[in-house]
């Protein structure tokens, strides 16, 4: 049986604090300093979230604008991208839960979406 919902995978550039507010709406989330990811390239944390299946949530637009670019070239599949400004963790919630809510994990892969 596949899994319906997403789980987010939160690189060392977005709050820890996110983490936790996602799980307590029974969402499933992990950072980079649980997976001991901390201090990797933004490559090497993609590849870590596409490992896992996990969509990855970031605050590094560029960066991750052209990995996913050259995803798309190298034809890889990634588990999905979700690039937030710079918010409280709140309103950043609030914009997750309208993608977690609304977006199964096949909707989500190869996606780049911006909250």
């Amino acid at each position: 049986m596949s899994k319906i919902f997403i789980s987010l995978y939160l690189d060392e550039d977005v709050n820890v604090i996110l983490a936790d507010l996602v799980k307590a709406r029974n969402f499933e989330a992990t950072t980079a300093q649980k997976a001991g990811q901390l201090g990797k390239t933004d490559e090497e944390q993609l590849a870590y979230a596409v490992s896992q299946g996990m969509t990855l949530l970031t605050h590094n637009r560029v960066d991750f604008e052209i990995l996913a670019q050259a995803y798309f070239v190298a034809s890889q599949e990634h588990s999905g991208i979700i690039l937030a400004f710079r918010r409280p963790p709140q309103e950043i919630l609030r914009r997750l839960l309208i993608i977690l809510n609304q977006v199964t994990v096949d909707e989500m892969k190869n996606q780049l979406r911006y909250i």
